[in-house]
């Protein structure tokens, strides 16, 4: 039994039993992961995998308890590289933090720049990508930090705290009827909206709000970031829902914010860890410096536990 066995054997159920998908990901071929597989079941002496055909459908009985074994058994392989890694350069190496455009556009550019001032030696890079893809870095070890709104919360094998609360704004044109009245989902539902696509930046919330009014939205286009947004409010296509924070009234000179707080309510921003994993005091550093109330030692105890708990 090795490592490379375990991750064949961990990548094709994250890729919901397909070979194809999983031999793309750690760049091999499928003859290769199946050759793997069949090792490693042999020398267990029992099939992991439900077969039909050559196709893989699910996990025997056996595979079901191995998966969350093996998944321990990764993780901590991967600790031990970092505590090697920690001992022979505590201040140096790669910090991977995985966020959506919002925030990495919005919010984490002074922190970036505070972290870097202070942690010359490290590689920082920014992963941007969907609330679900956030998830799956962390799970695969692809990234250390998780930054979003949407998805982080709902997984045990993450440790999340509360990051920042936000609002929504409506940005139109500088001559737009919506700023001659007080903003309600009554008047709001009359115009063509362009807001974030499903799952991100709080779209739910936006839904949400226009349900509580038994209205039904107008979403004439999405867009990943709010960059997007307001060029096509810009353009006359219609009235942009964006996060407040992405507003900058000397950038989007001609457009105009209506703050909408009041109509789709309050969303948090979580940090995210996975759980059980071991990391360089920078990268606690790092949190510490988006939020000054997340202790360095409290956020490593509560990291580097593997029960599944929640801070208080």
């Amino acid at each position: 039994m090795n490592l490379l066995q375990l991750r064949v054997l961990r990548e094709v159920v994250r890729q919901d039993f397909s070979l194809t998908e999983a031999a793309q990901v750690l760049h091999s071929s499928q003859s290769a992961l199946s050759k793997q597989i069949r090792e490693l079941e042999t020398e267990l002496g029992l099939a992991l995998f439900v077969r039909k055909g050559k196709r893989f459908t699910g996990l025997t009985e056996a595979g079901e308890q191995v998966l969350p074994m093996l998944e321990r058994l990764l993780l901590e392989a991967g600790n031990i590289a970092r505590v090697a890694e920690h001992f022979r350069e505590t201040d140096a190496g790669q910090l991977c933090i995985a966020t959506t455009h919002t925030q990495a556009r919005y919010v984490l550019p002074e922190i970036v720049v505070a972290f870097r001032r202070e942690f010359p030696k490290v590689q920082l890079s920014l992963q941007q990508g969907s609330p679900k893809q956030i998830v799956d870095w962390l799970l695969r070890g692809q990234a250390q930090i998780g930054i979003a709104t949407e998805s982080l919360a709902q997984h045990e094998e993450l440790v999340t705290f509360p990051y920042y609360q936000w609002t929504h704004a409506v940005v139109v044109p500088a001559d737009h009827p919506l700023l001659r009245a007080p903003l309600d989902i009554e008047s709001l539902s009359r115009w063509p909206l362009i807001t974030y696509h499903s799952g991100f930046t709080g779209r739910q919330r936006i839904e949400e709000g226009f349900m509580r009014c038994a209205k039904k939205p107008n979403i004439v286009m999405s867009a990943l970031d709010a960059d997007v947004i307001k060029t096509y409010v810009a353009c006359g296509l219609g009235v942009g829902i964006i996060a407040s924070m992405a507003f900058d009234p000397i950038r989007d000179q001609g457009l105009r914010k209506i703050e909408a707080g009041q109509l789709f309510g309050p969303n948090v921003t979580v940090m995210a860890f996975r759980r059980g994993q071991i990391l360089k005091r920078y990268a606690f550093r790092f949190a510490q410096l988006c939020s000054q109330t997340l202790s360095p030692d409290a956020l490593r105890l509560q990291v580097e536990s593997t029960q599944p708990t929640r801070p208080a």
